[in-house]
């Protein structure tokens, strides 16, 4: 059962101890404190005089024992049935439902025009859940069947030369032979990470199109190729003493 707001609940009682006092004070009580009753009510007019045609034709066919079962609905038609049905009501014996007096602005979340935007869960969290399974159980099978590329055990009398970090660390490596430690090992790396954090909220463009989104595409590029550059040149441009060589001239100096 739907609970009724407490305002409409004191605003139903207020009416009621109203209409009773003015019962009790007989029925030439003047018009002007039904019309106070009926404006506090809030209730409609026509639904008022429904309600109470239908309570008095119910006591009426009760006492007399007709044979129509009466409606709070006066469009409705009459069935006709061996014995009264009773008629359903609400709390203080209304027979309006509780939505033809409460205005829909108060209780529905109307919205003029769709919105095409969904929840993160489930939506976004589902699919990237099964795509991290997915790629888990692929590394899996692959490191099963083929063997990770490791070079013999380390021989600490013979020093390989050069001696070069894995190729993902190379763009750092290549930033060491240019700035000093703490410039090319925290500074440089630090205000990469810090502006491409900053990015999402210096452009909020909402757009999907790379045309429309000129600025974080532009400053991702730039960090994308000038890291890929160094590790280039880390890769195939440095030869033993992690000097800069040609690899068409002097070889290739690179391992896997």
């Amino acid at each position: 059962m739907t609970e009724i707001p407490e305002h409409l609940r004191k605003r139903a009682e207020e009416a009621r101890a109203k209409a009773a006092a003015a019962k009790a004070g007989g029925d030439d009580a003047p018009a002007g404190d039904a019309a106070t009753s009926e404006a506090a009510s809030k209730i409609p007019a026509h639904l008022l005089e429904r309600s109470k045609a239908a309570r008095s034709k119910g006591s009426a066919e009760e006492s007399g024992g007709g044979t129509a079962v009466v409606t709070a609905d006066p469009t409705a038609p009459a069935v006709a049935t061996g014995a009264p049905q009773p008629i359903p009501t609400g709390p203080g014996g209304h027979t309006q439902r509780l939505l033809t007096v409460v205005k829909s602005g108060s209780i529905q979340d109307v919205r003029a025009t769709p919105l095409d935007k969904v929840h993160v869960w489930p939506h976004l969290l589902v699919v990237e859940f099964v795509a991290a399974l997915a790629i888990t159980a692929f590394t899996l099978i692959f490191s099963i069947f083929v063997n990770a590329p490791l070079l013999e055990l380390a021989n600490f009398n013979q020093t390989p030369n050069p001696s070069k970090a894995p190729w993902y660390f190379l763009g750092l490596q290549e930033l060491l032979t240019m700035f000093h430690p703490m410039v090319a090992g925290v500074t440089i790396p630090g205000m990469g990470i810090f502006v491409l954090i900053l990015a999402p909220y210096m452009d909020r463009n909402p757009s999907n199109k790379p045309e429309d989104r000129k600025f974080v595409i532009s400053l991702f590029t730039f960090f994308l190729m000038f890291w890929a550059v160094l590790v280039m040149i880390g890769s195939f441009f440095r030869g033993p003493g992690f000097n800069f060589v040609f690899p068409w001239n002097a070889g290739l100096f690179f391992e896997l």
